[in-house]
């Protein structure tokens, strides 16, 4: 057996001190914004012997009492739940019978980890960098260099630090499609030559400004290879920066704590900041999450501006020198603009996009919706702090198919009216058996049932002492009243579009059993845990309406050789090492795409792919890695290509421009420039089949 491969950091996961720095303010080094009292699942566990059997009636109870009389001619209570989390032929303990090839669209031979400064990816496959930070997409804009930029330059090129990617079909244009982004943060050390950052100059933080938000850009496919580059100056090419005009909508529209002295409506917002990961909805728009906008604000006054991360002091990048909206002491609704879902038609260059209210406001790491069986959208969330809360939003409005005018102006209000919702999860072993090693408990899988809490609906708040407006402009603070379950840094939240199943990815929480802190629960069953998890969740009788579902751990993250890993019940010397899952996306096969942020065994991040069902379900395969510094973003997987966003390759203590720390993508001597990048098979056959 080989060792285990080495854990290299003292920051949260492998991250830089530099990355942890820029992109969320040093969040895991500070006070931990929740201190509620709400209890965590292994408290919910404690002094019982085993609570199986009352957990599978409860379900049942809460499923009947949801779909009255046809839950009566359903299944039993153990019927129920195997039909909930049955894993389509595996069940834990059953031998697996793999056959040589892998499963259906992971027929590729894995990547080794490695520290290699560059894009790595498989034998048999070619790839191209579609799209740089800074390249021209507007009509005007200069071509990048990066001594003579300025902020209208900037605001006519590609952003910098892309995350989040989609890519919607373009009707009409053949071999092309709308490719639309996330910029979640800027790094100003290595974007600026000779930066201070004591003493930022106007300039720069305009240009800093102007390199946030979002993109839209039209990519052309090159003939017979799967290579994609930008379509420059086409109608739908858009950004929208910090200080892009953006449309407050739903329930807590106009509140008096979305006011402020330069908008005395509570309804029109300059600017979207920290836009991390995001969707791509049945109907054509695409969400994006505001994640942690709090480090952007100074002086902080409140003690709501503390359970949101907000500091009292000045911060990092010192906008609040060049824009008093960004300093609370004198506008302290302004971050009560921030921490929402976006939403946005690419195919409409002059919309104005929305902030969702009836979403909630937290540290948005993603939106992804599904549709329940009469239409209607129902989006799943993470709030991505160590020990805050899932979420989950069901729409009471329905799709109208099609692309006609009427159908597309309904559906831009179907996230407007609904419930908002928070999971409270139990286990379902003996508190003994979770003992903060990872070490299964005796029934074979760390698992359980939960709840679905209700906290409003329009205009009712169903959280005592709080208002409906209270509830979503405060979203975490009924979380706390309400006693949701506190998880590990719940991040994209992704429903299975085959089997309904959603998938959680909980990326670390290094605090886990630290003194006056929570120990180790069958949820989160392992202390200092540097790897994370991912969390199976299976809504009762699979309707995501439902106020109960059922959950299992699929993948306790790690190094293989570690006992307290797990990849589904699959042979653990058959995968490869994953740590800190972040991102997630599905493949036509229902496979599991995982991007990971922050790898703590000693190798670069990457890009993973798992199976979720049959006889291979849980075999786990790498399938590229990212260069020296960076983090894999924003994947996106076709049938003939894969798509990744390249974010802050070179990021490591002691970079700067002057000194980088990587020299991709464009090698020596040019500057480290965040970019999007694209994988295809060179025979042109689909991926992994």
């Amino acid at each position: 057996m080989r060792n285990l491969l080495p854990f290299i950091s003292s920051h949260p996961g492998g991250r830089s001190a530099l990355t942890c720095r820029f992109r969320c303010g040093d969040a895991c080094f500070k006070e931990t914004p929740n201190n509620s009292d709400n209890e965590y699942a292994g408290d919910i566990i404690a002094g019982a012997v085993s609570r199986r059997s009352m957990m599978r009636a409860a379900a049942v109870v809460t499923v009947a009492t949801a779909a009255g009389t046809a839950a009566l001619t359903g299944p039993s209570a153990p019927q129920a739940e195997a039909a909930a989390l049955a894993g389509h032929g595996h069940k834990p303990g059953h031998p697996h019978k793999p056959a040589p090839s892998g499963a259906r669209g992971l027929r590729f031979s894995p990547v080794a980890p490695n520290k290699d400064d560059k894009v790595t990816i498989p034998d048999g496959y070619a790839q191209n960098v579609v799209i740089r930070w800074g390249e021209p997409i507007l009509r005007g804009a200069p071509a990048f260099d990066p001594d003579k930029q300025t902020a209208k330059a900037q605001a006519g090129q590609f952003g910098y630090n892309n995350d989040f990617l989609s890519l919607l079909p373009l009707r009409g244009e053949r071999g092309r499609q709308v490719m639309v982004a996330n910029h979640e943060y800027t790094d100003e050390i290595l974007m600026f030559r000779g930066y201070d950052p004591a003493n930022p100059t106007r300039e720069q933080v305009e240009i800093a400004w102007a390199a946030h938000g979002l993109s839209v850009v039209v990519v052309q496919e090159e003939h017979r290879t799967g290579k994609l580059g930008p379509v420059n100056r086409h109608p739908l090419n858009r950004r929208l920066t910090a200080t892009s005009e953006f449309r407050m909508t739903g329930p807590a529209a106009g509140s008096t704590l979305l006011r402020t002295s330069a908008d005395r409506s509570g309804r029109k917002v300059l600017g979207t900041l920290n836009n991390c990961a995001g969707g791509t909805t049945p109907w054509g728009t695409t969400l994006h999450g505001e994640e942690n906008f709090n480090q952007y604000f100074a002086n902080g006054t409140t003690d709501m501006h503390k359970r949101y991360g907000i500091g009292t002091s000045a911060t990092e990048r010192k906008w609040e020198r060049f824009d008093r909206r960004f300093d609370l002491a004198k506008e302290p609704n302004e971050a009560n603009r921030f921490g929402w879902v976006v939403e946005l038609d690419p195919y409409d260059p002059d919309s104005t996009p929305r902030k969702r209210t009836a979403l909630g406001r937290f540290k948005h790491e993603a939106a992804q919706p599904r549709l329940t069986s009469d239409g209607r959208p129902v989006v799943y969330m993470g709030d991505d702090e160590k020990f805050d809360y899932l979420y989950k939003f069901v729409s009471s409005k329905r799709m109208k198919k099609g692309n006609s005018r009427a159908a597309r102006e309904h559906n831009l209000t179907l996230l407007d009216e609904g419930t908002l919702y928070v999971a409270k999860l139990s286990g379902d072993s003996p508190v003994t058996e979770i003992d903060g090693s990872g070490k299964l408990p005796n029934d074979g899988e760390f698992d359980g049932s939960g709840v679905w809490i209700p906290l409003a609906t329009g205009t009712t708040s169903h959280v005592p002492g709080m208002t409906a407006d209270e509830v979503y402009v405060y979203t975490r603070l009924a979380g706390d009243k309400v006693g949701a379950t506190k998880m590990d840094r719940p991040e994209d939240v992704e429903p299975s579009p085959r089997t309904g199943r959603v998938y959680v990815a909980l990326t670390n929480n290094s605090d886990r059993g630290k003194a006056g802190k929570p120990g180790a629960d069958e949820a989160n069953p392992r202390n200092s845990n540097k790897h994370g998890q991912i969390l199976e969740l299976a809504e009762n009788w699979d309707d995501p309406t439902s106020d109960g579902f059922a959950w299992r751990l699929f993948l306790v993250a790690g190094d293989p050789d570690d006992p307290a890993t797990y990849f589904a019940g699959f042979p653990k010397e058959s995968v490869s090492p994953i740590s800190c899952p972040d991102n997630v996306a599905f493949d036509a096969h229902g496979n599991l795409w995982i991007s990971t942020d922050g790898n703590a065994l000693g190798s670069h991040d990457g890009l993973f792919g798992v199976a979720t069902h049959g006889d291979r379900r849980g075999e786990l395969k790498q399938f590229l890695t990212v260069p020296a510094g960076a983090e894999t973003c924003g994947p996106v997987i076709q049938d003939r290509r894969v798509l990744v966003a390249v974010q802050h390759p070179g990021e490591i203590d002691g970079a700067s421009v002057e000194k980088p720390a990587s020299v991709w993508p464009d090698g020596p001597g040019k500057i480290v420039r965040p970019s999007v990048v694209a994988v295809w098979r060179k025979d042109g056959r689909d991926i992994g089949v």
